[in-house]
């Protein structure tokens, strides 16, 4: 068979090249994220810990990863959140293979440790909460960057980390869930929207 000589590399490459137009997705299609899951959760069932080991990220990188991608979509009450769902092991495997990713999330983590540094004197991960809290608020909205230029790059990285764990959280079966997708159904009738109050 032909496809037996596409390796798993061509294959990520493939799916990491961007968005679909009209995708409900911000990053890429659902059918590709649905295979990298399956691709992680392989690799995770084969080791012999059980777990993911990083393809691109460093250590230091990959723990500030999954601080970053916990802060996006926290677990609560009603489910978990983007460390369980595995939103870093799937940033992490698209972004070992796509130089564009590794430039936007690899640069954006170098520039958030060197942001905290100079403003509190330590590195992300070991800022206190308050600290971490405030300097995401300020790289959360793009009206900051035309604020203050100097933020640009990290209002960019982290509008694009943002778009990756949502898309890695909401592909994953606890993101399904989560939205209560219950998947195409037909309806028999359709009652229209209910009446708008007086």
């Amino acid at each position: 068979m032909a496809n037996e000589s596409i390796s798993r590399r061509d294959i990520l490459r493939t799916l990491a090249v961007g968005a679909v137009t009209g995708s409900v997705l911000q990053i890429i299609p659902a059918e590709a994220a649905a295979y990298i899951h399956q691709m992680v959760q392989k690799e995770k069932s084969s080791a012999p810990t059980g777990k993911y080991t990083p393809k691109y990220f460093s250590a230091s990188q990959y723990a500030m990863l999954i601080a970053l991608c916990d802060m996006i979509i926290p677990k609560d009450e009603k489910s978990g959140g983007a460390l369980e769902a595995g939103a870093p092991e799937f940033i992490d495997l698209l972004t070992s293979e796509n130089p564009e990713y590794q430039l936007k999330l690899g640069g954006g983590l170098f520039w958030l440790d060197n942001f905290c540094t100079d403003r509190f004197g330590k590195v992300f991960l070991d800022c206190a909460p308050e600290q971490k809290k405030e300097v995401l608020d300020l790289i959360a909205f793009r009206k900051n960057a035309k604020k203050d230029p100097s933020l640009s790059q990290g209002v960019a990285f982290f509008a694009f980390l943002r778009n990756l764990t949502c898309d890695g959280y909401y592909t994953s079966k606890i993101g399904i869930a989560d939205l209560g997708y219950i998947g195409n159904t037909s309806v028999r009738e359709f009652p229209g929207c209910p009446p708008l109050p007086e």
